[in-house]
């Protein structure tokens, strides 16, 4: 079984430049891309915070640790935004939770048109069945270690650091 953790982020069609952004619904559940794909993996969702990933803080990534920490499922995939992705990443990596953990967000809308939401997301599902245990970042069809990533702003990609 594959665990899914949702934080919010652009991957949930969460526009942050809205006026009172930070407290939006979510406008697409993940489970809407899996309807369309008919996947056949069982998986359970939680979703345990909503926020624009420029105001998570060590105590909600310490509340994400402890949600992971919490299920019995050893491969978890932890939706998240962009803008700090790779400092959950290090911050979880540094705990050696022994557990295959995959982070994966979007550069576009999960509501637009062309957004790349459901290759990300499919990519780190399909990462995380085959993956070892630590924590990784699957990004436009590339996968990072939690070590060696970073984001880089001006072609908007991340990179191997």
């Amino acid at each position: 079984m594959i665990h899914i953790i949702t934080t919010g982020g652009t991957i949930e069609g969460l526009d942050y430049s809205e006026k009172n952004s930070q407290n939006q619904e979510s406008k697409i559940s993940i489970e809407n891309f899996f309807r369309p794909a008919n996947v056949s993996f069982s998986y359970t969702i939680e979703s345990v915070l909503n926020k624009d990933s420029r105001s998570i803080t060590d105590e909600d990534r310490q509340l994400l640790v402890d949600k992971i920490k919490a299920t019995s499922a050893e491969k978890i995939v932890l939706t998240h935004g962009t803008f700090t992705m790779e400092d959950t990443a290090k911050y979880i990596g540094n705990l050696n939770l022994n557990k295959t953990i995959v982070l994966v967000g979007s550069f576009v809308l999960g509501t637009s048109n062309g957004t790349d939401a459901p290759f990300n997301l499919g990519y780190a599902i399909c990462s995380v069945q085959f993956l070892k245990a630590d924590v990784y970042v699957a990004m436009n069809g590339t996968i990072f270690h939690w070590k060696n990533v970073t984001k880089n702003l001006e072609t908007n990609k991340f990179e191997q650091r």
